[in-house]
């Protein structure tokens, strides 16, 4: 999926718009602070998937697997987190081997991120990657000379913590990191050691950080624990949410097997409705469309996930109206109106 500009929707993305006004507060025993949801329930991986294996860690090269490589891929990945991540008495353990975890979603887009890490042993490395790229870095300061919390993989801009924070190894840390646009802020253990500085796109050095993508605890090899994984999403005035991804139905419910993703667009069969899996008040809703030839569709607004969208909600239609088959319509039945309306 391509985004043409930061304030704009990408090609056939859905998007809706929606004002938040929070004031977190740390919380503790994968208890989210008001304004936050977790990430982590404290019981077990749900919310999360295995990272692929290379070159699919990248997201660029995800992106060009069809649909049946994707799922076989995903399912191999899977696997490999459930033999090497696991959950005891509210803790994210990874044994050190295997490879990265990955959130479910992969839409995350501007957001505030709250997470307890610890090293349990010396020398140990890790990280987090932020909209699916490297990342907000993890490691044994007394090894390695340099804190964590930097951006380790920028080259023009600084890759470096300002300061050196972390606690001794077996003991927990906490960051709050906040990534708007490009723009990440690290604070650890109450300090600011990253203060706006730009995140570099590792995976294309030539291009911006992606817009969105998913956020992934980083395997390097050696044990690491999480807990208290909290993130709360920045909705900036004149920006839109992403509702489709470009590459599959996640966040989507319905007859998800009438529709298929094709070349970052969403594409219907005839069949049945598709909704968005979570619901939504008052908003400004956007997207594109192409209409096949005597095409006949609709939006439905507000719709129940039973019934008829054009009678049980408000169904803006969409339609080639100039079609011979549609020449005898009704006022309320043109491309554009409200059906019944």
């Amino acid at each position: 999926m391509k985004i043409r500009t930061l304030n704009m929707i990408s090609l056939s993305a859905v998007a809706i718009f929606i004002l938040v006004i929070v004031s977190p507060l740390l919380a503790e025993n994968n208890t989210p602070p008001e304004g936050f949801i977790a990430l982590f329930n404290g019981k077990d991986l749900t919310g999360w998937k295995g990272l692929m294996k290379p070159p699919y860690d990248n997201p660029n090269e995800r992106a060009k697997l069809k649909p049946e490589d994707r799922v076989k891929a995903q399912a191999e990945a899977d696997k490999l987190m459930k033999e090497h991540w696991s959950v005891k008495d509210g803790v994210l353990i990874f044994d050190g081997k295997g490879f990265s975890l990955a959130t479910a979603r992969e839409d995350y887009g501007d957001f505030e991120m709250l997470v307890d890490w610890m090293l349990p042993a010396e020398k140990a490395d890790s990280g987090i990657y932020l909209r699916g790229a490297p990342q907000v870095q993890i490691w044994d300061p007394g090894y390695r000379k340099i804190g964590s919390g930097g951006l380790y993989n920028n080259k023009k801009n600084p890759s470096e913590p300002t300061k050196i924070a972390d606690k001794p190894i077996g003991q927990w840390n906490t960051f709050r990191i906040k990534m708007v646009g490009d723009k990440v802020t690290v604070d650890l253990n109450d300090q600011r050691v990253v203060d706006n500085v730009t995140m570099e796109n590792y995976w294309d050095y030539s291009k911006p950080i992606f817009p969105i993508g998913q956020i992934e605890l980083q395997c390097h090899g050696d044990p690491i624990h999480f807990r208290n994984i909290y993130i709360r999403e920045i909705q900036r005035p004149g920006l839109f949410r992403t509702l489709f991804n470009g590459r599959d139905l996640a966040g989507w419910v319905g007859d998800t097997k009438g529709y298929v993703v094709e070349d970052g667009t969403l594409a219907c069969k005839p069949g049945g409705n598709l909704y968005t899996a979570e619901q939504f008040e008052d908003f400004h809703f956007k997207f594109d469309f192409k209409l096949t030839p005597g095409a006949n569709n609709g939006v439905g607004i507000r719709a129940p996930r039973e019934g008829d969208a054009a009678y049980a909600a408000m169904e803006i239609q969409i339609l080639e109206d100039t079609a011979d088959k549609y020449k005898d319509l009704q006022p309320y039945q043109f491309h554009g109106s409200i059906y019944g309306v």
